[in-house]
């Protein structure tokens, strides 16, 4: 105390220290509410949202939490006392590792510019409704019944928002707000955000920033004096939008049930090593189950499970039960064509580079061919649609970087049609479409090339880049472009002709529209080979029809580009079959047309 500083008698600061202690940094109670405003939650479609600060018996509050539907997730939202309410039914519930962010409407501030290329619009269709699910489903996140946006859905309480391209129509982005003055009955007066989903194959950037600050101007335009959202811990993507746009942390606290939908927030931190998608997405299924994850060597995808009697090393999808023989035949493409030509699958034209005139002739024979190297995997060295000799040759030398050997293959026309298969059936089928970029008219090609590629290793964890090299310059200058050119707005244009995940592509589920004759032919390809798990690419006109060429088998197929197909799932059934898994979807064996 400062030396001229007036003495407090003593008890001066009780009276504060005791409201500190009883609501300080907590969310009050409305002790003079009515009935209408006690014990109040809304139902969202994917669970409940349960407004905890006007609980005031814990008891009310665990049972409520306790009728939790198998197939939902409720959230009990402003905990008061967190400790408390867990510590009541420690077995069943868990404090969410999640922050709590709030934007002052009162303060905020609209954007000045609109982004372009797309629209954000409240739900309108049944099809925005499927399209919602699907994101939701992408990202790991409960769907909602769709007759729920129609029946149950009090727009007065929710508004549920979309983003949609404006030149295709699709939907690449969603999110759900709720206005707790309605939901309460005026017990709480603010509002929140909740299932913000944006599409991996949005080709706009902003869409997350366009839907939260639609949402703020919504809320914000009722009079209500703030936006909060919860967001995980470790989301630094999403705690850096919400920071950028005005949002700042507050310290109210959510609980949740035990249940298998939030199992990997309760079941305990994550293995410590990095690993990429295609490795985690299996380790990840297998802990749920209680099987055993080992580490080997993080970096190259290398991992051992265990469980019960059997102990099985795996680099990603690749385990022991792949034969040297079934792998050494998956490097070999020219084997490869061979082995399943002759069990019967329709193959293109295809030699071994020579000498100058033999591939001169084979491109007179068809027109246009494609150069790979004899071994590789990734799209790495191959070259697509080339018409001249000269190109040809080049190709050549590229490729041969990569392998001694280089093939020449005949240009087949179509899509590239990627079929998992595990235990000898189809798991998953999706079109793998080739990067391209949409052009906004001021920015050179180069430059779209480098933003799209940041965005899509950002999607994929880094494991997709659009690498700039000859394929590229030479699928510019097949559509008259170079690297400077400004592309004009709205412009869609392909910038590689592979469709490899690795570099650059996107991938569309198609599985359950699969023509039953392409689901052959990859089994068969598969059993040819005696390989149990694979990915089987087939050149195809449309995957709704019987025809189709092969083009190459690979024996570690990425199984994380493929949801929301149960992959990683049939992948550990195939490793543990006495292992107890949660109930699945039926595999695609004989589905489509």
């Amino acid at each position: 105390m400062a030396e001229n500083e007036p003495s407090r008698p003593k008890g001066a600061f009780d009276h504060r220290l005791k409201r500190m202690r009883e609501h300080g940094l907590k969310p009050e109670f409305r002790l003079e509410e009515s009935e209408l405003q006690k014990d109040r939650y809304i139902n969202c479609g994917w669970g409940r949202l349960v407004f905890a600060n006007t609980y005031q018996q814990t008891d009310k509050l665990v049972e409520m939490l306790r009728n939790e539907r198998p197939d939902r997730r409720d959230i009990a939202f402003y905990v008061r006392d967190p400790h408390v309410l867990v510590g009541s039914a420690p077995q069943e519930l868990f404090l969410d590792p999640s922050h709590t962010f709030r934007l002052n409407l009162a303060t905020y501030r609209a954007a000045r510019s609109r982004r372009m290329g797309f629209t954000v619009r409240r739900l309108s269709s049944r099809s925005d409704a499927e399209a919602i699910n699907e994101l939701y489903i992408s990202r790991g996140m409960v769907p909602v019944p769709p007759e729920f946006f129609w029946s149950d859905l009090d727009p007065r309480t929710i508004t549920v928002l979309v983003a949609e391209e404006d030149d295709t129509g699709a939907i690449v982005g969603t999110a759900m707000g709720v206005d707790h003055r309605q939901a309460t009955s005026g017990a709480d007066l603010g509002s929140s955000l909740w299932c913000l989903s944006v599409s991996p194959q949005a080709r706009f950037p902003g869409v997350g920033e366009a839907l939260v600050r639609r949402l703020a101007e919504v809320f914000k335009g009722k009079g209500l004096p703030h936006m909060d959202l919860s967001v995980l811990h470790d989301n630094d993507l999403a705690i850096g939008l919400y920071e950028k746009l005005g949002f700042e942390r507050v310290p109210f606290f959510t609980v949740k049930r035990k249940n298998t939908i939030n199992e990997a927030l309760f079941a305990g931190p994550a293995l410590d090593d990095k690993l990429n998608p295609y490795a985690t997405i299996v380790i990840n299924e297998a802990r749920r189950r209680g099987i055993q994850a080992e580490i080997i060597d993080a970096a190259g995808g290398f991992y051992r499970l265990s469980y019960g009697g059997r102990s099985v090393a795996c680099r990603e999808s690749l385990s022991e039960f792949t034969s040297a023989v079934a792998m050494s035949l998956c490097d070999d493409k020219a084997t490869t064509r061979r082995i399943v030509q002759r069990a019967g699958v329709d193959v293109p034209g295809q030699i071994l580079a020579g000498s100058a005139d033999e591939n001169a002739a084979f491109l007179e024979k068809y027109g246009s061919v494609v150069v790979k190297p004899a071994r590789g995997e990734q799209g790495k060295g191959i070259a697509i649609g080339l018409t001249t000799a000269e190109d040809v040759t080049a190709a050549i030398d590229v490729a041969r970087t990569f392998s001694n050997d280089v093939l020449i293959e005949e240009f087949v026309t179509g899509q590239d049609l990627r079929l998992v298969v595990i235990d000898y059936k189809v798991v998953a089928a999706a079109l793998r479409k080739p990067a391209e970029v949409t052009g906004n008219g001021r920015a050179t090609i180069g430059e779209l090339i480098e933003i799209q590629s940041r965005r899509r290793a950002a999607a994929t964890g880094g494991e997709s880049r659009i690498i700039v090299d000859d394929e590229v310059e030479r699928c510019l200058s097949a559509n008259g472009f170079k690297l400077e050119d400004i592309l004009p707005e709205g412009r869609r244009l392909a910038v590689r002709r592979t469709a490899n995940l690795h570099t650059g592509g996107t991938i569309h589920d198609v599985t359950g529209e699969t023509h039953h004759a392409l689901v052959d032919a990859a089994v068969k390809a598969a059993r040819a080979i005696e390989i149990p798990v694979t990915g089987i690419d087939l050149m195809v006109e449309d995957p709704r029809k019987p025809d189709y060429r092969f083009i190459e088998a690979n024996e570690r197929p990425g199984l994380a580009n493929h949801e929301p197909q149960p992959t990683a799932e049939r992948f550990v059934d195939f490793l543990f079959p006495l292992s107890v898994p949660q109930p699945v979807r039926t595999t695609m064996n004989r589905t489509g047309p």
